[in-house]
């Protein structure tokens, strides 16, 4: 395993002339959680900042590659001190930077460090980069380019350049995978008349089937096993809580993938409801389940249990959990399990989720047999409080 983490340390440490750098790091890699391995890391970081060697700086951001978060704050607080030792004795090698920046094998967290030290170096030219990391695949790398994009948008629209406007707002939403871009580029195009299909964008899924309600009194039902959980089978009828349960079809034209069990199933607590849709994959390939959902929940992919929470009303937002998964060529099968509880506070009425298909970066990846967006219909807006 070391031998792994310490590939792209090795290569710069050939070089290094500061003593015990490559073990400092490595006492560093080693910290765990709860504060595991932390005095050795204090100790190793007050030898690190010693040094003032260029290439000491350039092993802690190849460290960053492996790092888990806790070490990773380690070595980034290291390679401040560093970078800053450096820049006063005028010793700070962007080129090196530019390098590491340009690979994008490394760490997104240690690449926007680079950025930044190249931006404060050299402002003009990181300025002229910028454009370049549209479609970078660090989020932290692209957001540069989106909201340089997005300022030069709304300074066309306010000079009365519409057009003009309107090809940079989509340009910049082209790049844009996070909500707080997101949003305010499709309100920008509506005010210019042009609509923005943001399920698709972010990747929704938008069809389903649902079947429900099974017991959740006591919050018991997390952990006990519900037919759909052995089987799929659209057509078959169970047992429910205090009716038989059926699949049914439900579909949602939510802007942002809301899945309300309340509409179909009824405004219940004490709760379990299933459902279950299939994602056509053109090839198999690594990708992402994300998830927001302030029930109580489960996901299989492909009959396989992926991950759960055994926790209720702690809201809800977009990307909330990130699960990776590995889709594989053709049908692929999700199953999502959320349960209700026994409160009743109309901040407890929500039964519902949001999931999306994306890449890494947070860029949708689109199912094969996608249909057109649901466009909203007549049904009116589910109340507030449950049914007595």
């Amino acid at each position: 395993m070391m031998k792994v983490i310490f590939t792209s340390i090795a290569i710069l440490a050939t070089t290094a002339t500061t003593h015990g750098s490559p073990e400092a790091i490595k006492t560093i890699l080693a910290v765990g959680p709860e504060g595991k391995g932390n005095q050795q890391a204090a100790q190793a970081w007050s030898d690190l900042i010693k040094s003032d060697d260029p290439d000491s700086l350039m092993m802690l951001l190849a460290g960053m590659d492996n790092a888990g978060p806790v070490a990773a704050n380690w070595l980034r607080s290291a390679a401040e001190v560093i970078a800053a030792n450096l820049e006063a004795d005028n010793k700070l090698s962007l080129n090196e930077l530019g390098s590491f920046l340009l690979d994008q094998g490394h760490a997104p967290r240690a690449r926007r460090f680079a950025f930044e030290l190249i931006r404060k170096a050299d402002p003009a030219t990181a300025k002229t980069m910028v454009p370049g990391l549209l479609h970078d695949p660090s989020t932290e790398l692209r957001r540069e380019a989106v909201a340089q994009l997005i300022d030069q948008a709304s300074s066309a629209a306010t000079e009365g350049n519409s057009n003009g406007a309107i090809l940079l707002y989509r340009q910049a939403l082209g790049g844009a995978v996070e909500p707080l871009q997101v949003k305010p580029i499709a309100n920008a195009l509506k005010e210019l008349g042009v609509q923005i299909d943001l399920p698709r964008h972010f990747g929704f899924l938008m069809r389903w089937h649902v079947i429900g309600p099974f017991d959740n009194t006591g919050r018991t039902g997390f952990d006990k096993v519900y037919p759909p959980e052995n089987e799929i089978n659209l057509e078959a009828v169970y047992d429910g809580k205090g009716k038989e349960s059926r699949w049914e079809p439900l579909e949602t034209s939510d802007p942002f993938g809301k899945v309300d069990l309340n509409k179909p199933l009824g405004m219940l607590k004490e709760t379990v409801g299933y459902a279950y849709t299939e994602f056509e994959s053109s090839r198999a390939r690594s990708a992402e389940i994300r998830l927001g959902c302030k029930n109580a929940w489960k996901i299989w992919l492909n009959g396989k249990l992926i991950f759960g929470r055994d926790e209720y009303h702690r809201g809800q937002k977009i990307d909330q959990y990130k699960l990776p998964i590995e889709l594989k060529a053709g049908k692929n099968t999700i199953l999502v399990k959320a349960c209700q509880n026994e409160q009743t506070e109309e901040w407890t009425v929500q039964w519902e989720f949001q999931l999306r298909i994306c890449d890494a970066t947070g860029s949708a990846i689109l199912a094969s047999n996608r249909q057109a967006t649901p466009q909203p219909g007549s049904q009116s807006r589910r109340p507030r409080r449950p049914k007595n």
